[in-house]
């Protein structure tokens, strides 16, 4: 688990480059169970390269992980990266998407963009989103490597689609973790190797904006009562500040368990006064 320090540090980059890179952070074990997972299912369900330049014509990717086996799991929780999400954005973060990216040989580079682009407020703005890349596979200029403009989370504009920009390559062993405010400007690298560049993209978002994937309808509701309590909360069956998501003045969380308490909401507080008319 990160010491103090160690998050302030990196809670620190992000704040001033917008990104920060958590190296060799993720079991080796749990790594190579992933990979060989991954390939179990594309081999199952036939998955293929999409037909488009954004999501890649050479780059295979499985969406909603969370249903496909407990393995997942471990993921959004994961405690060398969990913490660290938490203090750009706060505990109340959500599960936005998770899913695996697999940048074959011959892949063209990705366009650059933000992952904030369609949630139509002005820049630059508070983090609303902090996603992560899951190194499975090394990561290098020549594989695929995240291409990253530092700084660019502060810019008042969105990159053109499409557009060339200067860009860097978040190069990072295998086990490590690329941490990006979602206003960075960013963008999957070309592979021009012999061997596939492989992630995990396990993706945040603030608590009170809409999450990329629906989880809750995405997730059949007898895989999620097999969560832990905290991925339960962090797909969504949770109450953000003591108001956003309640469903008739109780947690989402009594679909999954029917004695669970009632969410004390903010009207049960003192500062009630605060939302009366």
């Amino acid at each position: 688990m990160l010491s103090e320090a160690e998050l302030r540090a990196h809670t620190g980059r992000i704040q001033d480059e917008g990104y920060t890179i958590l190296e060799r952070v993720i079991e080796p074990e749990l790594v190579d169970a992933l990979v060989e997972d991954l390939y179990r299912i594309e081999r199952r369900y036939g998955i293929q390269p999409a037909k488009n330049l954004f999501e890649g014509r050479k780059t295979v990717r499985i969406y909603n992980l969370l249903v496909h086996g407990k393995l997942y799991e471990r993921i959004p929780v994961h405690e060398n990266v969990l913490p660290l999400v938490e203090r750009v954005l706060d505990p109340g973060c959500l599960v936005s998407s998770l899913s695996s990216i697999a940048i074959c040989p011959g892949e063209r580079a990705q366009p650059i963009h933000s992952d904030d682009q369609l949630i139509p407020i002005p820049r630059p703005h508070p983090p609303l989103v902090c996603n992560t890349m899951w190194a499975l596979t090394d990561f290098t200029a020549e594989n695929g490597a995240t291409r990253i403009v530092p700084g660019s989370h502060r810019f008042d504009s969105h990159p053109v689609i499409g557009e060339q920009y200067d860009t860097i390559a978040a190069e990072m062993p295998k086990g490590s973790v690329l941490v990006w405010n979602g206003s960075l400007w960013h963008g999957g690298g070309a592979n021009r190797t012999n061997e596939r560049r492989i992630g995990i993209a396990m993706n945040y978002c603030a608590g009170f904006i809409r999450q990329q994937e629906n989880q809750q309808l995405g997730i059949p509701r007898e895989i999620a009562k097999g969560f832990s309590q905290r991925l339960r909360e962090l797909v969504g069956y949770s109450v953000y500040n003591g108001l956003i998501g309640h469903i008739d003045k109780r947690s989402p969380m009594f679909l999954l368990e029917e004695d669970s308490p009632d969410a004390r909401l903010v009207w049960d507080s003192h500062g009630s006064f605060l939302l009366e008319a």
